[in-house]
C-alpha cells in the first residue's frame, strides 16, 4: 500500500515499496506563485536526505527541492520541462519532480504523515 509523507520544507513523498515519488505540496506551490522553470536532477544521481536535488523557479523566486531520504534518482518528470505550470495545477499528482530508489527506509519514520503536516501548517499561519 502506498504511503504519503511530508517534510518540514514542504516536499511530499509517495512511498510504494522501496520507491518514492517526490514533489512539493500545494502550500509550497501557492507560496511560490506561478512556476516558470524547473531544473531536474540527473537520472542515476545518488542523493542524501536534505540535499538540494532539484530547483523550481517562479515569478517570485527560485527554491531548492530537497530529497526527503537517501536514495538514487530513478526517473524524472520530463513533462515539467515543457509545462512547469503542472506543479501549480497538480502539485500532488502530475506535478511530481523525480522518483527515488529509497536506500534507508528508516528515514521515512522522521517524516510527517498528512495529519501531522496539517498541524505543522496551522502553526505557520
Amino acid at each position: 500500500m502506498a504511503m504519503l509523507k511530508f517534510t518540514r520544507d514542504h516536499e511530499w513523498v509517495l512511498i510504494d515499496g522501496d520507491t518514492g515519488v517526490v514533489g512539493i505540496t500545494d502550500y509550497a506551490q501557492r507560496q511560490l506563485g506561478d512556476i516558470v522553470f524547473v531544473e531536474l536532477p540527473e537520472i542515476g544521481r545518488k542523493v542524501i536526505k536534505g540535499e538540494d536535488t532539484a530547483v523550481v523557479e517562479s515569478v517570485k523566486a527560485a527554491s531548492e527541492i530537497y530529497s526527503p531520504v537517501d536514495g538514487e534518482v530513478l526517473e524524472i518528470n520530463r513533462a515539467l520541462n515543457e509545462e512547469p505550470a503542472l506543479i501549480n495545477s497538480a502539485p500532488v499528482s502530475d506535478g511530481w519532480f523525480f522518483k527515488l530508489g529509497i536506500h534507508d527506509a528508516t528515514q521515512l519514520d522522521e517524516l510527517m504523515d498528512e495529519a501531522d503536516y496539517k498541524t505543522f501548517l496551522e502553526g505557520l499561519e
